[in-house]
């Protein structure tokens, strides 16, 4: 049976294109002495590695990660499905195929109307794509399932987040959550800095409303806010008790440009 599989859309660009380099760059952004402790779900940029690298590394490294991984990204394109669920079997990768989850996108398509299956809204997208050389890294066996979203309303984000903490009661194993999202986009280094420190408060208070209210009234170009606000519903119903802040940083810190930035955040939530 021929297996369907995704090939890479920004390997070589945002990533290391070989297994060798990303290896050495993995090496050098995840820390080697972390002491992890269990996912329950977390926000993630997805950035260039040169730029936000960092500090996915230093929230990945210190996760524990369980077999299965939801990892849901924003669109970008404007291709595809609102609630755009991965059809492939696998995702390639430099360091090998991630096996798609197809048992958890099944289980996905029956609980939740509004998912469809979508290869269209994956083909070029970049922000799940980013997370799985870190997932990879932190649990070879990893499983995932990548769920492409457009933007929706806080009614639309609270059902889906109803209906993967339902799913995740019936597995009967662990399931992580991984929303994938940069922060403010291309403004002054200390107005960003300001306004996501509005949007990570609602995180850390493991408030959703507050979270996708905040981001809009206050015009917070954070990407991933739908994943974001998504997680943050899906971990409140599986029984996350706290937050914190693995690390901020913003492009500036790399390129010495202050004048328009990008700002990053490690969040993570546990039970």
């Amino acid at each position: 049976m021929t297996l369907s599989v995704r090939e890479p859309a920004v390997a070589g660009a945002f990533y290391p294109g070989t297994a060798a380099h990303l290896d050495r760059q993995l090496d050098q952004l995840m820390p080697s002495d972390a002491a992890p402790h269990p996912l329950l779900a977390c926000v993630a940029p997805h950035a260039g590695y040169v730029y936000s690298g960092r500090v996915a590394g230093q929230l990945f490294g210190h996760l524990e990660l369980p077999r299965r991984v939801v990892v849901m990204g924003p669109n970008h394109t404007g291709l595809g499905a609102p609630v755009a669920v991965a059809p492939d079997d696998a995702w390639a990768t430099p360091l090998g195929p991630v096996p798609l989850d197809r048992e958890l996108g099944e289980l996905l398509l029956a609980r939740h109307p509004d998912a469809s299956r979508d290869p269209g809204a994956h083909r070029r997208e970049h922000s799940i794509e980013v997370q799985l050389p870190f997932l990879l890294r932190r649990r070879p066996d990893v499983t995932v399932l990548p769920v492409c979203l457009k933007h929706l309303g806080y009614a639309g984000c609270e059902r889906l987040g109803e209906s993967l903490a339902v799913i995740a009661d019936e597995l009967g194993e662990p399931l992580g959550i991984v929303a994938s999202s940069d922060m403010t986009h291309y403004r002054p280094d200390a107005e960003a800095r300001d306004l996501d420190h509005q949007a990570i408060v609602q995180m850390l208070a493991r408030d959703p409303a507050g979270l996708y209210e905040t981001v809009h009234r206050e015009g917070i170009t954070m990407c991933g806010v739908i994943p974001a606000t998504v997680a943050l519903v899906t971990a409140r119903l599986m029984g996350a008790t706290s937050a914190h802040l693995s690390s901020y940083a913003t492009s500036g810190d790399v390129s010495g440009d202050l004048s328009a930035v990008v700002g990053y955040a490690g969040i993570c939530l546990v039970a």
